[in-house]
């Protein structure tokens, strides 16, 4: 009886598991904000930041970042290779893709009309 108890026990505890695990999947969806380097963060939120950016990626080993128009929010996003310098820099934009754990995969990139 014990033994069936503790069982149950378990697999309670892997089904909990395995819920809290599907709540934390990446949910899609589009913001709109700016594609900014891991050093300036929000404060790259403008067309003057295109040079700043680029050169803290390609020499200062920066990141891109996605910083959400609204909140401010810098989210580092996670297949750097979507980002593409002369598309994505120097004006607000649009990115569709999933967020979990504060990373984004963008999925795809265009400009705010």
């Amino acid at each position: 009886m014990k033994r069936a108890i503790s069982t149950l026990g378990l697999l309670a505890m892997l089904a909990l598991a395995f819920g809290m695990a599907s709540n934390a999947a990446a949910k899609t969806m589009t913001l709109a904000g700016w594609i900014s380097d891991s050093h300036c963060g929000a404060k790259g939120m403008s067309a003057d930041h295109k040079a700043c950016a680029e050169t803290c990626v390609k020499t200062k080993g920066a990141k891109w970042v996605f910083v959400n128009e609204k909140t401010k929010h810098v989210f580092m996003i996670s297949n750097q290779d979507a980002i593409h310098p002369d598309e994505a820099l120097g004006h607000e934009v649009k990115v569709t893709g999933s967020l979990a754990n504060g990373v984004m995969t963008v999925d795809k990139l265009e400009p705010v009309s």
